[in-house]
Parts: C-alpha cells; sequence; structure tokens
C-alpha cells in the first residue's frame, strides 16, 4: 500500500529516463518491468546517437539528448562508451542530393553542425569506403554512440536511490477513479499508488493503453542486427545506406562492426526470431560499402523490436485519463531519443510544463506528416 509519486511501467531506456531525471528531482518512483531491465528493444537496439532529423521537434529532442549523454559519465561515475564518430548518409542521386540539402538548411537553423561532403571527402572521413557511384553524403560530427547496458545501470543505480526498480513484475490492471489514474495493480496481487503513471512499454505500450481505455496507434515490428569481431579501429560513423538493398552499420570502440537494415516487406510482431537470410544480405549490404570490411566474422546475431507509430515520430504525452502519460512508439529511434524523452516528460510530470515544444509528439495530432530520415 506504499504511496509513490510516479509509477513507470516499462524497464527500458524510456522507462528509466523518465525515473532517473524525476528522482533527480527528489521524486519518488517506482519503476515496474515485466522481465529484465532493456529486456524489450533497448538491449536490442546497436546503439546508435544521431540529431540529423527532418523536423524541428525531433531535431531539438535529439541535440538534448546529445547533451544529456555527454554527461552520463560524470553523473554515474563510469564510461558509458559514449564517443561522437558521427553519421554519414550516402547519397547516391541527385534527388537524394536536393532532399538532404533542403533538410540540411532546416538542421542548421536549429544549430545542428552538419554537413555535405563531396566523394573525396566521404573517402578522406572513410578510408576504403566504395565510392564508384557514390555521389557524396550528409555528415554531422556531433552524433555517435553509446553502450546500451551502461546506460540502463547508471540510470537504474540512479533511481534506487529515491526509488525502487522492481523487475520480473507484470502490470495487468490500470487503477482510476473519477477520470484520474490512481495506480497499478500486478499479477501477484500487489496494488500501487500514485498520482502518475507512465505507459513505457515500448512493444506492449498498446496493451498497457487498452488497460487504461487509451486508443494507442502503435504496431511493433521485427528488426534482425549483427555484430562482428573485433577489426582495426577507424573510427568509422554510422554509415547509412538509404537504397532498396542498403542498410546501416557503424564501428564500435573495441573495433567491432555492428549493424542492421530495414526489412522489406516488414514483419510484424514483437518478435526475437532471427533468420540466415539477414546473415547473408547484411554481409553484403556492409562489404558493398567497405570492401576491406570481409575481413570481419559475424559473432552473433540476434532481433527486437521497434515500436511504429503511423508518422514514424514517437507519442510522448499525457492522455484523456488525467495523470496517465504515455511514452512509445519511438519507431526505431528510442535509445537516442531516451535520455531526452526522459528528461522532458520529469520536467512535465514535476513541473507542470513542457521544457521543449513536444505538439510533434502529441497523441492528438493527425499522423499525417511522416519523418523523412527514418
Amino acid at each position: 500500500m506504499k504511496g509513490w509519486d510516479a509509477i513507470i511501467i516499462g524497464g527500458g531506456i524510456i522507462g528509466l529516463s523518465t525515473g532517473y531525471y524525476l528522482a533527480k528531482k527528489g521524486k519518488r518512483v517506482l519503476i515496474l518491468e515485466k522481465r529484465e531491465l532493456g529486456a524489450g528493444s533497448t538491449s536490442r537496439c546497436i546503439g546508435g546517437i544521431r540529431q540529423q532529423f527532418s523536423t524541428p521537434g525531433s531535431i531539438k529532442l535529439a541535440m538534448k539528448s546529445v547533451e544529456l549523454f555527454s554527461k552520463m559519465e560524470g553523473e554515474f561515475g563510469f564510461s558509458v562508451e559514449f564517443v561522437q564518430t558521427g553519421y554519414l548518409f550516402l547519397v547516391f542521386t541527385e534527388k537524394q542530393k536536393e532532399k538532404f540539402l533542403q533538410v540540411m538548411e532546416l538542421q542548421r537553423s536549429l544549430g545542428l553542425e552538419v554537413y555535405f561532403l563531396d566523394g573525396k571527402e566521404v573517402k578522406e572521413l572513410v578510408p576504403g569506403i566504395e565510392t564508384e557511384e557514390l555521389l557524396g553524403g550528409v555528415y554531422s560530427p556531433k552524433d555517435g554512440q553509446a553502450y546500451p547496458f551502461a546506460v540502463l545501470r547508471g540510470m537504474a543505480e540512479g533511481i534506487c536511490k529515491r526509488g525502487l526498480v522492481k523487475r520480473r513484475t507484470r502490470v495487468v490492471e490500470i487503477l482510476s477513479r473519477g477520470g484520474e489514474v490512481k495506480g497499478v495493480l500486478t499479477s501477484n496481487g500487489e496494488r500501487f499508488y500514485a498520482p502518475v503513471v507512465v505507459n513505457a512499454a515500448g512493444p506492449w505500450a498498446k496493451e498497457v493503453g487498452i488497460m487504461a481505455g487509451v486508443k494507442l496507434p502503435l504496431e511493433p515490428e521485427r528488426h534482425e542486427a549483427f555484430i562482428t569481431s573485433r577489426l582495426p579501429y577507424r573510427a568509422i560513423p554510422m554509415i547509412v545506406d538509404y537504397r532498396p538493398d542498403g542498410g546501416y552499420f557503424q564501428q564500435r570502440p573495441n573495433g567491432q562492426i555492428i549493424g542492421c537494415y530495414t526489412p522489406k516487406p516488414r514483419i510484424p510482431g514483437a518478435r526475437v526470431d532471427s533468420s540466415f537470410e539477414f546473415l547473408r544480405e547484411m554481409s553484403y549490404r556492409i562489404v558493398r560499402v567497405i570492401p576491406w570490411l570481409k575481413e570481419g566474422l559475424v559473432l552473433r546475431q540476434w532481433a527486437g523490436a521497434y515500436t511504429m507509430t503511423p508518422d514514424g515520430s514517437p507519442i510522448v504525452d499525457e492522455t484523456e485519463l488525467q495523470g496517465f502519460y504515455v511514452a512509445a512508439g519511438m519507431s526505431g529511434h528510442g535509445f537516442m531519443f531516451g535520455p531526452a524523452v526522459g528528461w522532458a516528460l520529469a520536467e512535465k510530470i514535476a513541473g507542470g510544463k513542457w521544457p521543449l515544444p513536444m505538439e510533434e509528439f502529441s497523441l492528438r495530432r493527425e499522423f499525417s506528416s511522416e519523418e523523412a530520415l527514418k
């Protein structure tokens, strides 16, 4: 029968970040995770962090995340392997180039450091890259990567200074009265009470919403990834190849190559099965871009879920049930958005106002536009 300032459903980057920044404000936070921390999507992501988006809200949110990632080692007392090796979007057609240059105008107007590199400059940045069909690339040097498990650990430890993280605890009912949220009921019969409940359940956020009578336009889909043996470290940025048979990959600080691609057709569901087709295809897509990477051996492959919205942008909002918030539908950008989403939610919950323009992420939006840099 304990009372909490906030109960957060989901122990991935979004839930833990929200709890972490609330705890820093002196709030008593309870995290309820049905399995292990990060088990839904965060522990299965490839760790990329970028600010190159096509809408003002996403760009500002991502820029705030980079600021917060840069402070984590000092706050946590250990490294989260945050390195700014950049993101490089490859450009193969004049039409692609025109679109990227248009988006760059917006990005630069908001203070983002981003450049268009010609083929020669791309080759200087990424030794050994294949440039025969390449017109150039769009590069932001302040983008980068971090180690998801270290980030989760730091946030969980921060929450536990004033709150509690309960693993293997499934929420089965959202308690409410008179249009206001009151708490949650778990599968083992425990009731926890708080004036604020945050649905940060990732691939299962739609089902949690149903418990509260809130409809959420969310659908998870399977994405696969793999990681290689260590190769000579050349600080390869995240390479994003938007060709129909392209993909995205980067070099980790220890020399390993980690990457994935978006399957066509999409594969629905919160599935974690992996395929031989992905192993073959991803190997081809990486080596086609940087031939010398063929020296790497694939050590492990896995799968996880992107939780998609109709327009490819997150939902971060208070619902019609007062005190019941949703932070889900990150559409593959949960790790990079996570710190800023949690920070913004904590500011809203504790102070009553959003610290950044968040209209783009409203549950009540029309979902008529689409993120161009998915």
